[in-house]
């Protein structure tokens, strides 16, 4: 269908007149990007940050595939050289890498807890939810400090949505989302924080396209989620990755976030009914939610 909205020469001209077209022999397609060298991830890329999120193909489709392949494409010996220097400047990361205190909590473990602390919330999460903590990386048995960092991380993650009060929502989940991306970035040098913010950073730009183009109600949501875990993020006192929850396990939630500057927290189920704005499988999908701005 034509449209008014016609780009003229003159925009193209000034966006695009330091395009150089530079010549290759190479017989298929070729960038100075590896990401972009890559066909699977160009395909899954086009079609994670451009399609809806229909009943048939939910929004988390796919993580594993794209994780594996930013994972491949890492150069390891530099991010492992990151690391020893991460560690020699920043005692509490050394720690925690040193400790190697994996958060594997079991629902034994944390049944005799006490009420409103975090093993209880532990409790109440698998027993109510039927899951267990490790989500991702389940078969990386822990060797070294990296791959106690992914499956660490990859544990605590439920973990940092108790704690933070950004809950298992739409909204939620960018809000965590981007509580770490800042908190990550304010702590390590960019170029560490960068490899622990990759897939975040990915998720994070699917999620904004797909709702910018598809879902607007979803789309204002998504800014003042946004909003919410920068602020809360940019007063951690560290980054949760690098927390030893076993240490708290018995403190209670309140005490807990008043000891790591986890503040503010939004109220309680304020994005709870946010699913909805987004997933076309949910059978009130296209209901507006009830949004509360946060005061």
């Amino acid at each position: 269908m034509d449209t008014q909205a016609q780009v003229g020469e003159g925009e193209r001209a000034y966006f695009n007149g330091a395009i150089r077209k530079i010549e290759t022999d190479s017989s298929v397609l070729i960038s100075s990007s590896k990401y972009l060298n890559n066909p699977e991830l160009r395909a899954l890329i086009a079609q994670e940050m451009l399609r809806r999120n229909g009943g048939d193909l939910p929004n988390t489709a796919y993580i594993p595939e794209v994780v594996q392949i930013l994972q491949n494409l890492e150069d390891m010996p530099a991010i492992m050289q990151l690391f020893e220097e991460e560690k020699a400047r920043l005692p509490e990361f050394r720690e925690w890498l040193g400790n190697r205190n994996l958060a594997n909590f079991t629902k034994d473990e944390v049944k005799d807890c006490a009420p409103g602390t975090l093993g209880a919330m532990l409790h109440h999460f698998m027993v109510e939810s039927g899951y267990e903590l490790d989500i991702f990386y389940r078969e990386v048995q822990v060797v070294n400090d990296f791959t106690f960092y992914l499956r660490q991380t990859a544990l605590t993650h439920d973990i940092e949505h108790m704690i933070t009060g950004f809950g298992p929502n739409h909204g939620g989940e960018i809000a965590l989302l981007n509580a770490n991306l800042h908190a990550r970035m304010r702590y390590f040098r960019p170029e560490l924080a960068s490899y622990f913010n990759r897939v975040q950073t990915y998720l994070k730009a699917k999620t904004i396209m797909k709702d910018g183009l598809h879902y607007p109600v979803s789309s204002a949501l998504n800014l003042e989620a946004e909003y919410q875990g920068a602020v809360q993020g940019r007063n951690w006192k560290v980054p949760l990755m690098i927390v030893d929850w076993r240490k708290y396990v018995d403190w209670k939630i309140e005490d807990i976030r008043e000891e790591l500057g986890i503040f503010p927290v939004i109220p309680e189920g304020m994005w709870d009914d946010t699913n909805k704005l987004c997933d076309e499988g949910n059978p009130d999908f296209e209901q507006p939610a009830m949004m509360v701005a946060a005061e």
